[in-house]
């Protein structure tokens, strides 16, 4: 028993080892990327200087290495279970009556632990700093003039130019955001002095306008004014206040249900988002699953060597699992498929295949 439990903390500490120097790696490559990027980016630029592009990189950088940990955990497995196989380290434990699904379990342990964790606690922290990424990219880069907000107490959104800015607070939405009802429309010059306020039954986005209907208009310290119909402009489009919507990635997997909620009583229709939350849910059985797919090639160097070719075959199986992620996340963003099923298809397909490969190699 003792033994036993050498050898699994001993597979235990190879394999996170592994990832994590592939993490480390995936962390720097994406990194030197990114700043790349936003150098092309943010050239020709005047109001951004060196150290906001690197604060900008570092921001984005926990957000994109956690779309990265599949892959390191992939190539980590591979790295593991090759060292060991073609060290003996493995062959002898085989040959000391110790099976596949043994010296799996140490990994998939540390899997189910490290999905876990970047779901539960590293996703928070990535929300939280790619959400300040989107505000600085939105002030720096962009130039975006408006900004919108799900609430308990309905919809927020921003409009604004150089003169001035408005606040738009709605209680119901539909249409996307583009037919608003019990609107309250609060008038700023500049940035900060309040000039006057607006509440209107409703509204609607037009070309260049709001059309609001029985709007009152207080302004200055004077009586209210009612205007059955009346025109405001403003630079937002469809199109824009789209754009404005939190995206998934800025908010984390705790919020993510109280968000989804949120949005579906205002009237917005938050596929992307329920999406996202299942993707986060299925995270650690990913990650398994990239073990058992290193596993499936890896194992084999015993039997049939050729390195290389196996390794390369376990490569292409990872980048051949992401773009069937991809293109199930497309279809369950359209539509086409339920969200549950779209989210959880991937990583159910990867694990099946893993599982069937190393039950094949092992009792087949």
């Amino acid at each position: 028993m003792n033994w036993s439990w050498t050898l699994s903390r001993y597979l235990a500490l190879q394999f996170l080892t592994s990832v994590m120097i592939v993490f480390g790696g995936c962390v720097a490559l994406g990194f030197i990327i990114d700043v790349v990027e936003l150098f092309n980016r943010t050239s020709g630029k005047d109001n951004i200087g060196v150290g906001t592009v690197f604060f900008m990189a570092l921001l984005k950088l926990p957000n994109l290495t956690e779309k990265m940990m599949p892959f390191a955990v992939l190539f980590g497995a591979l790295w593991t279970f090759t060292r060991l196989t073609r060290s003996q380290e493995l062959v002898i434990a085989r040959a000391s009556g110790v099976s596949a699904w043994q010296f799996l379990a140490p990994p998939l342990a540390i899997a189910l632990v490290l999905g876990a964790f970047m779901t539960m606690v590293y996703n928070p922290i990535a929300a939280q700093m790619v959400a300040r990424y989107q505000q600085l990219e939105a002030r720096y880069i962009r130039g975006r003039p408006s900004l919108l907000e799900v609430s308990t107490n309905g919809l927020w959104l921003r409009q604004g130019d150089e003169p001035g800015q408005s606040v738009i607070h709605a209680l119901r939405v539909s249409d996307q955001g583009l037919q608003l009802q019990d609107v309250m429309i609060l008038i700023y010059q500049g940035k900060d002095l309040f000039t006057g306020r607006i509440d209107a039954k409703s509204a609607i986005l037009r070309n260049g306008f709001w059309d609001l209907t029985e709007a009152w208009v207080t302004a200055g310290g004077q009586p209210s004014v009612y205007h059955p119909k009346l025109q405001v402009t403003t630079k937002l489009t469809a199109t824009t206040i789209q754009e404005s919507f939190a995206t998934p990635d800025t908010i984390s997997f705790w919020d993510l249900p109280r968000f989804i909620a949120f949005a579906d009583a205002a009237g917005f229709k938050p596929t992307n988002h329920r999406l996202h939350w299942h993707a986060l849910l299925a995270s650690p059985l990913l990650l398994c699953a990239m073990i058992f797919t290193g596993a499936a090639f890896s194992l084999r160097l015993a039997r049939l060597g050729g390195a290389a070719r196996l390794i390369l075959m376990g490569v292409l199986t990872g980048f051949l699992l992401y773009f069937f992620t991809n293109a199930s996340q497309a279809l369950g963003k359209s539509g086409t498929v339920p969200v549950e099923l779209a989210a959880w298809a991937p990583a159910l397909t990867a694990l099946l295949f893993g599982m069937t490969a190393v039950f094949n190699q092992e009792d087949g």
